[in-house]
């Protein structure tokens, strides 16, 4: 291009500057950390899949209170509408880009009043505009636009992540209440062991057999076996009226009857004679990928990512603002008159404005961009740090809850086996009702424990999947 004239040469070397950017093309592994090739304790048994986790139970129950959560729960409506405002904002951040035209019709009537004259009236119609553009040949706009478009990538990603911690919750809360009623129906049986207890004893008390002292002891435990079946059933209604929450629901004891049968009647509930077992399929991957599928480190780099093109912008405050500015429109008492371009009046003017002296309001505003880019880095790296930390911990405690487990279920056994072996004693009058009773209370404590570890390994694969960032 030839440009005679000094001023347009200066126009095209600044249009010929406007691709320059400034912002780092950062990577999500941009880190001051090492990242592994592959987990610490990741189990070579566990298959590899990108199926939705939530299908990997195999449960319809659970399937279909995690859909009613995300179309009904409150907590996700808000996240959701959080997205539709970061949208809205970046709409307004991006507005600067175009010209800004406004345009003002009026009609005026005005009435003069001469002494000895009479009077006069006088109507006027005018069309004015206004018309006002900054050129944005360094791309400083474009950068505040960018930062905006980054912080709606991240809201989106925090709606993923809030979508995926929900359907943990509810998963979690629906394994709470499978193992409350367990827990209850053991408690109930241990009541009802309990009850043929004190009645033996009470009938061997009549036959001058045993002391008053063992009614009462067993009475005494007959008393306790009721107070921890009380206390299960409110675990119940707790646990679901949780769920009831989460679902959008309002915690009413009808619809906490309605979520037990549902669950009651479960397939799977009548097959497992107990918790079921954690899937053998695990979306695990490597350390790697985590950093572009798990959505709150997708969140976190998009935010760095946006004070980075913040800092943009407030640095290019330095440089020249080029401006164009037009006005102009017509006056007429004639309507008619209006519409003809030839009753025009309109001027238009360009200008550079070019900061010298601002008191530092520019320059502290970059270095408070500078120290926002330093706090969100560090804060990025911390966030991956303990994503990190939360997969290698789920995988870790996996393992141990496993072989509790296995632990327990042999606890269940022998102490089953025990307690037979107790009561037979007892009728003999080889053992102390103290022996016999504290056998029972020994199988109560083991099918208890073996219960709750059950639920825990649930509840950590559940963990696992959203450390993950498993699909949804």
């Amino acid at each position: 291009m030839l440009c005679n004239n000094k001023w347009w040469l200066v126009l095209c070397l600044l249009v010929f500057s406007s691709g320059c950017n400034l912002t780092p093309e950062r990577q999500p592994t941009d880190l001051n950390i090492s990242i592994p090739h592959k987990w610490t304790h990741k189990d070579d048994s566990i298959e590899f899949t990108r199926e939705i986790w939530v299908e990997l139970f195999n449960d319809p129950v659970l399937s279909e209170l995690v859909d009613q959560a995300l179309t009904n729960n409150f907590d996700l409506k808000s996240v959701a509408a959080r997205v539709e405002i970061a949208i809205a904002q970046s709409r307004i951040d991006s507005s600067g880009l175009w010209p800004q035209f406004s345009f003002a019709p009026g009609y005026q009537q005005s009435q003069i009043k001469s002494a000895g004259f009479g009077s006069a009236q006088f109507s006027v119609f005018e069309t004015l505009f206004n018309l006002s553009w900054e050129v944005d040949v360094w791309g400083r706009i474009r950068a505040f636009r960018e930062a905006s478009i980054q912080e709606v990538h991240a809201v989106r990603a925090d709606l993923q992540a809030a979508r995926l911690s929900l359907a943990a919750r509810v998963a979690q809360s629906y394994f709470l209440l499978l193992e409350a009623k367990l827990q209850t129906q053991v408690a109930e049986q241990s009541v009802v062991d309990r009850g043929v207890i004190a009645s033996l004893v009470q009938a061997r008390f009549e036959r001058g057999l045993v002391r008053g002292l063992d009614v009462r002891l067993a009475f005494t435990d007959l008393a306790n076996a009721r107070s921890q079946l009380a206390q299960a059933k409110n675990q119940v209604q707790h646990f679901t009226r949780q769920l009831e929450i989460l679902l959008g629901r309002y915690p009413d004891s009808s619809a906490f009857s309605e979520i037990v049968n549902l669950i009651l009647e479960s397939p799977n509930t009548r097959a497992w004679q107990g918790l079921p077992d954690p899937p053998t399929i695990l979306p695990i991957g490597l350390p790697s990928e985590l950093l572009t599928r798990r959505p709150d480190l997708i969140a976190a780099f998009a935010r760095l990512r946006a004070v980075d093109a913040r800092l943009e912008s407030a640095e290019k405050l330095l440089l020249p603002r080029i401006t164009l500015t037009a006005a102009g429109g017509t006056r007429d008492s004639a309507l008619t008159d209006l519409i003809d371009p030839r009753t025009a009046v309109w001027n238009i003017f360009a200008g550079a404005i070019q900061p010298l002296f601002t008191g530092g309001r520019i320059r502290g505003g970059i270095h408070l961009a500078e120290a926002r880019v330093e706090e969100v880095y560090n804060r990025y790296q911390e966030i991956v740090l303990n994503a990190f930390r939360e997969v290698e911990q789920a995988l870790a405690t996996e393992e141990w809850l496993r072989e509790q487990e296995k632990m327990l279920r042999e606890a269940v056994h022998q102490i089953s086996a025990s307690r037979e072996l107790a009561l037979y004693s007892y009728r003999l009058g080889y053992i102390q009702i103290l022996t016999l009773l504290d056998s029972y209370r020994s199988a109560l404590n083991a099918q208890s424990a073996h219960l709750a570890v059950q639920r825990q390994l649930l509840n950590n694969r559940i963990n696992l999947y959203l450390a993950l960032g498993g699909s949804l």
